[in-house]
């Protein structure tokens, strides 16, 4: 079974490389982020027709956006907010199962600039992402927790550069709530199957960064003890980033048993 994470970067624009790559990739579930669409706006006639079920969330001011996707399949919604603020209601946590595994589907803030308020949401949210992950964690049911981080783990995550020092992507408070879920328990599955070696998932449209291969990893797919012991391998389809109307990502993937 094939699991990927894909921040799509507008659904609207760049729906011909969406279904390209479903076709191309025939993942069982994609996980994406960034629509970029109100819910009336999803394409659920283009993805039934390429082959996949469908849950998403917008939101009414067309930033964020979540989607799960599943291969002749409909997912079963389990939940559609991160829990542990009621009046949040940006379009960033997706929970749903898929044949027998629980898919969480997430687009953490940006954060930037920092120091801000932007930053602090960011900071809070991805408390919350980590409080809900414990119990996630601990439910005895195989979990993923695929999407865009806007984490940089370790500086052997990004390219070699000064540009982004004061970027939130790498900002320590941010690293060290990645961390904590890696202290939880949860496995790295990049990491895990490559552990050394550079291995980016985004190229920023300037400066010629995805020429230079001047990228960063900050998508990810963590796997609790029971889908983690069942991981086979894991991998970025690079290639799909240098395609005419690419996203600025590519998708990061897993194969479990």
């Amino acid at each position: 079974m094939r699991i990927a994470t894909f921040n799509i970067n507008s659904i609207r624009n760049r729906l011909p490389r969406l279904v390209e790559w479903l076709a191309e990739a025939q993942p069982d579930v994609a996980c994406l982020q960034e629509l970029r669409i109100v819910d009336g706006e999803f394409p659920i006639a283009a993805v039934r027709d390429a082959g996949y079920g469908a849950i998403w969330k917008a939101q009414k001011t067309r930033y964020n956006g979540v989607a799960i996707l599943a291969r002749d399949a409909d997912p079963v919604e389990v939940r559609r907010a991160l829990p542990g603020d009621p009046k949040d209601s940006e379009a960033r946590y997706l929970e749903a199962a898929v044949n027998g595994i629980l898919i969480g589907c997430l687009y953490a803030p940006n954060g930037n600039p920092q120091p801000g308020p932007k930053f602090d949401f960011k900071l809070a949210w991805l408390k919350r992402l980590v409080e809900h992950a414990k119990g996630l964690y601990a439910s005895g049911v195989p979990v993923v927790l695929a999407g865009d981080y806007n984490v940089v783990p370790t500086p052997n995550d990004i390219y070699a550069t000064r540009s982004y020092d004061d970027n939130a992507l790498v900002e320590p408070k941010c690293r060290a709530a990645f961390r904590q879920l890696i202290d939880l328990g949860w496995s790295d599955a990049i990491r895990v199957r490559q552990p050394t070696g550079p291995i980016y998932t985004f190229w920023d449209y300037m400066r010629k960064r995805w020429e230079r291969d001047a990228g960063l990893r900050i998508d990810h797919l963590l796997l609790n003890a029971e889908l983690s012991a069942r991981l086979v391998d894991a991998g970025v389809d690079k290639a799909v980033r240098g395609k005419v109307g690419a996203s600025d990502h590519a998708p990061a993937w897993i194969e479990v048993r």
